[in-house]
């Protein structure tokens, strides 16, 4: 038998940069840094990559510090700005909004959840928004946004957030990072992909100029082609345009509004044939529209784009071209699939990045040697597969759950058939609320709730353990939460002021370096700054 060091990977190939190729890169710098696992990216300046987003879900802090990257730093390097949550315009109908916030909404009672309550307290009073009893919506409705310190008590410890940031300044600072890890730069571009005759496994690619990189893995990064994935081994790829017909996007940056107090969240805007995003850096404003081209041509999409910038626009418009769904396998034989290359699914939730993060943990988790086991690679692909499945659902979700009729785009989605499951997710929250956390959901409950009450659809009922809670001393309890959420987000600094004082950028001349800050904020003895829940909790 073949000694085990022998079985180790030793060579690992990236082909592609961008995001997806250079996160890769340096968390392979970092995870397998074992003196004998050498990591090569290759890529081509003549080939441009598309920024598979700007705008992230909280996850992604896990994947920074894993880098042992410096928060303040990276938001500076990349023009980076604090998001708290999506603000979502014209979903459920014309003229009305709603927050999806990071984070829980208020306290469980007694083991019952917080939207249970919510939901028999409104059916005796008029209630504001749910989103009143999150943290992160709050700060974000007052354009604040604070860090909490790592002995902080509720409210303040309940604000979550992620980032907005550059995706090519992200790409750079992460190819620096990667560089210094060891990992080789190959500038070229791809002109062959070579198969070993026995087994089809991928040998080596071929270089424009006639160079030749062998390696054990292949880590394909190379974008919507998926030239190794697709154009060499033919995986094949399993669309979810059934569900979610928008097809194509046009992006297009502008100036920011208010330089100096750029908003802490993400915005969609509901179109006549899709929607529109908001995504605020320090130094631009990044915008697009996707949209379904049974309904709109790309003139009439650029116009409408071009059109609602809220400032200076500052580049080109980009067209993109897309089918939403995912490749049948992300690993196949020795290439593992990463970003635009595995799958598509629209940025509503921001889930791009989040997607190649979750595939890069777990391949390291599973990570073969040279035999390849077959069960190692079933069971990422499986989980790769729920992952797909489950953020599939709640975009859909999306557009399933509205109650505009006033385009044919919106006729379409809204009558359209759901995947089973999501069809029993819809069902079990029509009846009394009920939600289920199942497998490998990213998304938990408050997001799902935050969704169907944002868009109108109210359950017709409650959980009966809701109603052995004394409905005063809840009433009470909601209150209370309430103002604790309301006060501590009121003596938060602003969003602006806030990377003043902790990550302002060079490239944007209005965040020029304010007073020192402390890391965080403490409101653990401020009024409503302890638990904030009442005698209940």
């Amino acid at each position: 038998m073949t000694p085990k060091h022998d079985q180790m990977i030793r060579r690992v190939v990236i082909v592609g940069g961008g995001t997806a190729g250079w996160m890769a890169a340096a968390a392979f710098a970092r995870l397998l840094n074992n003196g004998y696992t050498q990591i090569t990216l290759v890529e081509s300046e003549e080939i441009g990559t598309v920024g598979v987003g700007e705008a992230t879900i909280p996850p992604i802090i896990t994947f920074n510090q894993m880098l042992g990257l410096d928060e303040n730093d990276f938001l500076a390097k990349t023009g980076g700005t604090f998001k708290l949550g999506i603000e979502f315009v014209d979903w459920g109908q014309r003229g009305e909004r709603y927050f999806h916030p990071f984070g829980r909404h208020g306290q469980d009672l007694q083991g019952v959840h917080f939207h249970q309550l919510y939901l028999r307290e409104r059916s005796r009073r008029a209630l504001p928004d749910i989103a009143d009893w999150s943290m992160s919506a709050m700060a974000a409705r007052s354009g604040k946004f604070g860090r909490a310190k790592a002995d902080a008590r509720s409210p303040i410890r309940e604000l979550f957030y992620a980032f907005h940031f550059d995706a090519s300044l992200y790409a750079r600072y992460l190819r620096g990072y990667a560089e210094r890890g060891g990992v080789t730069r190959i500038e070229g571009r791809i002109d062959a992909v070579n198969l070993r005759p026995d087994d089809g496994y991928v040998e080596s690619v071929t270089l424009a100029d006639g160079r030749r990189i062998e390696g054990d893995l292949f880590i394909d990064c190379s974008g919507f082609r998926g030239l190794l994935i697709e154009e060499a081994l033919e995986t094949g790829y399993e669309s979810y345009a059934q569900w979610l017909p928008c097809d194509r996007a046009v992006a297009a940056p502008c100036a920011l509004p208010d330089p100096a107090e750029p908003d802490p969240f993400t915005r969609s805007t509901a179109r006549d044939a899709g929607w529109q995003w908001r995504i605020p850096l320090q130094h631009r404003m990044g915008n697009g529209l996707v949209y379904c081209s049974d309904y709109l041509d790309a003139e009439a999409a650029e116009a409408q784009l071009l059109g609602s910038l809220e400032g200076e626009q500052l580049g080109d418009p980009r067209h993109l071209r897309f089918t939403a769904g995912r490749r049948r396998q992300s690993w196949n034989r020795n290439v593992v699939a990463l970003g635009l290359s595995s799958g598509f699914l629209e940025p509503l939730e921001s889930t791009s990045i989040h997607l190649v993060q979750a595939a890069i943990q777990r391949l390291v988790a599973l990570f073969p040697d040279k035999r390849f086991d077959p069960a190692e690679r079933d069971e990422f692909n499986r989980q790769m597969h729920d992952l797909y499945e489950d953020v599939r659902d709640f975009i859909i979700l999306h557009y399933k759950a509205t109650r505009r009729d006033d385009t044919p785009f919106w006729n379409r989605v809204r009558t359209m058939d759901v995947p089973d499951s999501l069809a029993r997710k819809m069902d079990l929250w029509a009846g009394k609320g009920r939600l289920f956390r199942e497998g490998y959901d990213l998304f938990s409950n408050p997001s799902w709730v935050a969704v169907c009450l944002g868009q109108g659809i109210v359950p017709d009922s409650w959980e009966p353990a809701v109603d052995a809670l004394d409905e005063n001393l809840v009433a009470q309890a909601l209150e209370q939460m309430r103002a604790g959420y309301a006060d501590v987000a009121a003596r938060l600094p602003s969003h602006g002021d806030f990377l003043r004082m902790t990550a302002p950028s060079p490239l944007a001349p209005a965040m020029a370096k304010g007073r020192p800050a402390d890391s965080g904020f403490d409101f653990a003895r401020a009024p409503g700054g302890g638990t904030g829940n009442g005698p209940l909790l």
